[in-house]
Formats: structure tokens, sequence, C-alpha cells
């Protein structure tokens, strides 16, 4: 098995920090959004970026088990990570940035490919 490049490693582990930052902020917003009337009318809507957030950590904790368990990148999450600025998430905004960099780098690339083909 091809050893894990140090951009895969450096992704995995941002996505993994911002899953945790995810949802302990998507609790932060869901408690003050309770705390007031227009609030619970949005609460279904404050709770997503720990939905966002549980989907991190999966795909992180995946992508650093060893042989990961993810044969691609997921360019969805990292998109998803960008729109974590509508929830003044701007730690996630950054890692959503540098993920689809990292994504497009050759060398992640040759990595998912020999993934891919094992």
């Amino acid at each position: 098995m091809n050893t894990k490049p140090s951009k895969v490693q450096t992704m995995a582990i941002l996505v993994l920090i911002s899953g945790i930052l995810n949802i302990v902020w998507g609790g932060v917003l869901a408690l003050l959004g309770v705390l007031t009337l227009i609030g619970i009318l949005c609460a279904p809507l404050l709770i997503l970026p720990m939905v966002l957030g549980a989907f991190e950590l999966i795909y992180a904790l995946n992508l650093l088990a060893d042989p990961p368990k993810v044969k691609d990148p997921s360019q969805a999450i990292a998109i998803l990570e960008i729109c974590d600025i509508f929830f003044l998430n701007i730690f996630g905004v950054v890692v959503g940035v540098l993920s689809l960099i990292l994504i497009s780098d050759e060398e992640v690339k040759a990595y998912f490919a020999a993934l891919k083909s094992t």
C-alpha cells in the first residue's frame, strides 16, 4: 500500500478539527436559538453545522485510518464547509478552501487513484 502523503494527512486533520468545531458551534447556536422566539422557529436550521460536523468527523476518521476506508476525496464536504460562512464559522470556510486546493493537487489525486486501483 502506498504511504499516505502529508497533504492527505493534513487535510484529514483539518477536517477533523473543523468537524469538532462545527459540532460545538452548532450546539452553541441551537442553545442560543432556544432562548429566543425566532430561534425556536429556526431551530432546524441552527443544527445544520452539527450535522455537517458529524459527517466531517466520519470522513476524517475514515481518511486517517490505516488503510484508509475512503477511496475518493469528498468535494461535497469541502463545499459545505465553505457554506459555513452562513453560520459565521470562518475556520470552516478556510478548511473548505484548503481542502479543495489539496484535492486538486497532483500528489493527492495520484494517491486516491492508487487507492481505487487496489
